[in-house]
């Protein structure tokens, strides 16, 4: 009886092996083989809002084809390429617009979202506009809303984008610095520029955390614009521009290609 019942356990397992073998996988394990495609969501970080040459029928959303996402699916030519990030996106808009395309066939997700919900805008014009200890305290009030109310709004965020593409490797991309502290520089005092991109980083730090617990991957593209910052001489951001206002403080087509692409890339 005891041997029967070894020669059963091992005819099983060699079943098993013959199942994988000749392709007859699991559902899930089929639907993972066959994710092939990508989906764009995001901000105008990932709209490429500052990068020019602008998709006419992408509307305000301003979705340009030098925007890493566009840069990354010309490169690896996707199943499918849906671009769905929008400029001036909030979380909430993310949940309403962007996630329709998203399925069991996504293989890659990406996206920038949080910096509209934080208050960027408003940030920075306190912080062109009025004193340092104006522009410190707007600072502050954006920490305090990264801390209480932008975590929540990220989970419903990832949550949603995990339960419509289960098979999905999501990378989750922040922000740079945006000023080269230390130089002589037109513009904005050294407080505002350090504490802006104190600020930026403490943005970052609330990203990469809720990525992490999601278990989504983090992009860090701060070392790929280290010496690209406003003021740096080889300034991969827009500076304020009177000319064009939606462009200041985005990345330039080189920030899109030289900063986000290889970061995602790596994180892919």
């Amino acid at each position: 009886m005891r041997r029967s019942r070894i020669t059963a356990y091992v005819t099983s397992l060699l079943l098993a092996a013959g199942v994988a073998l000749t392709g007859a996988v699991p559902a899930q394990a089929s639907q993972l083989a066959s994710a092939t495609g990508y989906v764009a969501l995001g901000d105008s970080y990932s709209s490429g809002v500052g990068a020019g040459d602008y998709i006419a029928s992408s509307g305000d959303c301003k979705r340009s084809t030098k925007a890493y996402p566009y840069l990354w699916a010309a490169a690896h030519s996707p199943s499918s390429f849906d671009f769905t990030a929008c400029s001036g996106a909030r979380t909430g808009d993310v949940l309403a617009n962007q996630l329709t395309p998203l399925s069991s066939a996504t293989s890659l997700v990406s996206i920038s979202i949080g910096g509209n919900d934080a208050g960027f805008a408003d940030v920075m014009t306190t912080c062109v506009l009025q004193s340092d200890s104006s522009c410190l305290a707007r600072i502050n009030t954006a920490k305090e809303y990264v801390d209480s109310t932008l975590p929540g709004q990220l989970d419903s965020v990832y949550d949603a984008i995990s339960s419509r593409a289960p098979a999905a490797h999501v990378v989750v991309l922040g922000y740079p610095r945006f000023y080269k502290l230390g130089q002589t520089c037109l513009g904005l005092s050294e407080t505002k520029r350090s504490a802006i991109n104190e600020s930026s980083d403490y943005l970052n730090s609330a990203l990469a955390k809720r990525a992490a617990d999601h278990g989504f991957t983090y992009g860090d593209v701060r070392p790929a614009f280290t010496g690209h910052e406003i003021c740096s001489g080889s300034a991969w951001l827009h500076s304020l521009s009177l000319l064009n206002i939606g462009e200041s403080y985005h990345p330039t087509a080189a920030g899109q290609s030289g900063g986000y692409l290889p970061t995602l890339t790596q994180a892919a």
